[in-house]
């Protein structure tokens, strides 16, 4: 199995430094030009099967992506959505004080780390299960898309860098579950 992780392209929420969790955001002009970048060094890639998150930021990177994939449909599902923020959604982070400790904040009202990677475990066994000998891209953000790495890897939250926006992210799993990175928040396609 093979499985392409990437975060979706710059967004207006992005740069104004706003908790966007949940919220649909919208791509910036830049995050356009990402997306496209992104698609057009992902057209070479044999996609069987593409999972973006349902919301707007994520699934506008996968139409993009989906463009040079014709024979490959898009599943749209809430299962790869951002890290709910709660009552840190739509503020700004310098407006947020939050436990340095942790990877992520922890909200009011929102999602725990714990449930976060709770929901990636489920979502990577799923796969695995599902599609053993398939090729795979997640189009998703940058939260769930560093706990998914953490769970393919082991690698823990607290010890990861950020995911750059439509960084490539690539691994390779075995049918006992060993993983081997072929690349990791690779962003070389953007300095064309």
């Amino acid at each position: 199995m093979r499985i392409i992780i990437t975060r979706h392209g710059e967004t207006e929420e992005n740069k104004l430094g706003i908790m966007q969790g949940h919220l649909p955001g919208k791509l910036s002009s830049k995050g356009i030009s990402q997306a496209k970048k992104l698609a057009k060094r992902l057209k070479t890639e044999n996609l069987d099967f593409i999972y973006s998150s349902d919301l707007t930021r994520a699934a506008d990177t996968a139409k993009e992506i989906a463009k040079y994939h014709k024979n490959t449909s898009i599943k749209f599902t809430k299962e790869i959505r951002e890290k709910h923020h709660g009552e840190f959604q739509g503020k700004r982070k310098d407006e947020i004080k939050w436990d340095r400790k942790s990877a992520f904040p922890q909200p009011k009202k929102g999602e725990s780390e714990k449930k976060l990677y709770k929901r990636a475990e489920k979502f990577i066994h799923k796969l695995i299960h599902k599609h053993p000998e398939d090729n795979i891209l997640l189009v998703c953000h940058g939260g769930i898309g560093l706990t998914l790495i953490s769970v393919i890897t082991g690698q823990r939250l607290n010890t990861m860098k950020r995911l750059y926006n439509t960084s490539i992210n690539i691994f390779e799993i075995d049918e006992d579950r060993n993983h081997k990175i072929i690349c990791n928040n690779c962003i070389k396609h953007l300095k064309s």
